[in-house]
């Protein structure tokens, strides 16, 4: 029997490896109880279509956490290029949260949860389980609507920047 791998990779050789990985930026929002709140996420993907689940990733040192928690639901608002200086507010360059919203033109989904009006699309979703990994807790979202919206090419994240997608040829290239 082979022992198992002990070795790992350097933190920052695996951020660095990271960097190139292209990813679509969003906007997860809550509201409720908790309050309101939102952070910009490129940790986010599909789980399941069986129940319809996805999952975002948050920072477990976020000032925010324990409202997402608390509140049990979010919002993923897949952004297009033109919400660039959005994605940068709701980064942490605005810490002030109503102006982070005010910035924006939001709709209010059934179950309460902030849409961006013009993204892409926006998942509606009721957490089902948190699994705490290394420094961020992992929130697995079971999608209970969805809203479709713009057309328009979707924002990227890629060589630590946000890029439009006609602009990754030149990367690395």
């Amino acid at each position: 029997m082979e022992a198992a791998m002990e070795t790992q990779v350097a933190r920052l050789e695996f951020r660095e490896a990271m960097a190139r990985v292209c990813a679509p930026v969003n906007i997860v929002t809550t509201d409720g109880p908790a309050g309101r709140g939102g952070f910009t996420a490129t940790a986010m993907c599909s789980v399941s279509d069986d129940p319809p689940t996805l999952l975002v990733c948050m920072n477990e040192r976020s000032a925010q956490t324990s409202m997402f928690l608390a509140n049990q639901r979010f919002c993923v608002n897949v952004l297009t290029q033109s919400h660039m200086h959005l994605a940068a507010k709701f980064a942490g360059a605005i810490r002030d949260m109503a102006e982070r919203y005010n910035a924006a033109r939001w709709q209010t989904m059934p179950s309460g949860m902030p849409a961006l009006l013009d993204a892409i699309v926006s998942f509606d979703c009721e957490i089902g389980a948190v699994n705490k990994v290394g420094t961020h807790n992992v929130m697995f979202g079971r999608v209970v609507d969805i809203r479709h919206g713009s057309d328009e090419a979707a924002l990227l994240y890629v060589g630590r920047n946000y890029m439009q997608p006609s602009a990754l040829g030149s990367f690395g290239g």
